[in-house]
């Protein structure tokens, strides 16, 4: 597990101090943590890209290849919600989604790797974006606050969580009770789409793991160019494991 330069991304994140009352607070004894799987439901967890890579992230091609507006149009955002990118990286969709909530709605940018939340304020400074609040999470707890998120998005993220029995628990209870998870995955029912295999999901797959933890699916959009778009919501009749 990586360490979190907390001090560092702190002092980068100055310039959202007006958005300090949301940042979740660190809990003050560090839980046990169970060992990372390397599969799941028979699916092999992909490694998390790291963040040296992150220029992929906004690379000029990824409207073209991804329609990332129409994604963004279907989230059906507006103003005043409060909304979380869960592994925001360094922030591509984060700052595209701070324009539509606002005013008044704010966007929970989650990240594991401090680097990334550094590129993010640096993006989001040169933006003159300021409804954005930035927390380091860990492999098992995004670190959300409980019961107030509208939506939050995991894009091409869901497949790297090598805890996610936890993850999915922790975002379940980090909604409201209408609020949705808009889970974003490439289509690996597709071998036309560009992308390593391990870094694809079906459509079975996905229903195979999403309701077992807890969420029914209220629904889906097939039209983006590579990737799956299917909202969840909590399933309140779930029991529990």
């Amino acid at each position: 597990m990586r360490r979190f330069s907390t001090m560092r991304v702190a002092a980068v994140w100055a310039i959202f101090a007006a958005c300090a009352a949301l940042r979740a607070d660190a809990p003050a004894t560090k839980p046990a943590v169970p060992p990372p799987l390397t599969h799941y439901m028979g699916r092999e967890i992909a490694q998390t890209m790291h963040f040296s890579g992150a220029e992929w992230l906004t690379r000029e091609s990824r409207e073209r290849e991804e329609d990332c507006r129409t994604l963004l149009r279907e989230l059906g955002l507006k103003p005043g919600m409060v909304v979380c990118d869960l592994g925001c990286g360094n922030g591509f969709y984060t700052l595209k989604m701070a324009q539509l909530v606002a005013p008044g709605g704010k966007v929970l940018a989650e990240e594991i790797q401090p680097e990334m939340l550094d590129m993010l304020a640096e993006r989001a400074k040169e933006a003159k974006v300021t409804n954005v609040q930035p927390i380091v999470g860990t492999t098992v707890d995004p670190r959300l606050p409980e019961g107030k998120l509208d939506l939050i998005l995991v894009v091409d993220v869901y497949h790297e969580l090598d805890h996610p029995r936890e993850m999915l628990a922790a975002i379940r209870k980090s909604l409201k009770a209408d609020g949705r998870m808009a889970l974003v995955e490439f289509r690996a029912e597709d071998p036309a789409v560009p992308i390593k295999p391990l870094h694809k999901m079906s459509k079975r797959q996905i229903m195979k793991e999403i309701p077992a933890n807890g969420f029914k699916l209220v629904r889906e959009f097939d039209g983006l160019p590579w990737q799956h778009l299917m909202f969840f919501q909590r399933d309140e009749a779930w029991k529990g494991n």
